[in-house]
């Protein structure tokens, strides 16, 4: 009984421990976002949030790797001043890839 008991102790040890290093990395994955949210709403203007918020709907991937890029120009100093909806329609033509046009032809 003894053994057993240790065992179920020792287990209720390690579960406590990944429970606690789980909400550890959910606090830290928080705070990293409310810093990128903030950056960002900082970074951009209204119609360009909007735009941002709207893609994020359709196309998260997109949105998040548009989101680092806008905050990797920011932080190499090549954005001086706020990025306006016109400007981030050029910056996601050039960051994204061109769609390609699929044709079928039947024989």
């Amino acid at each position: 009984m003894n053994d057993a008991e240790e065992i179920k102790r020792r287990m209720l040890e390690q579960m406590q421990r990944q429970m606690e290093e789980e909400q550890r990395l959910q606090a830290e994955k928080e705070i990293m976002e409310a810093q990128k949210k903030a950056l960002l709403r900082h970074l951009l203007d209204a119609d360009a949030r909007a735009r941002l918020e709207r893609i994020r709907m359709a196309k998260p991937e997109e949105a998040e790797y548009i989101e680092m890029q806008i905050i990797r120009l920011y932080q190499m100093g090549r954005l001086k001043e706020r990025i306006t909806d016109e400007v981030l329609k050029l910056l996601i033509k050039s960051l994204l890839p061109k769609k390609r046009d699929i044709k079928i032809r039947r024989i």
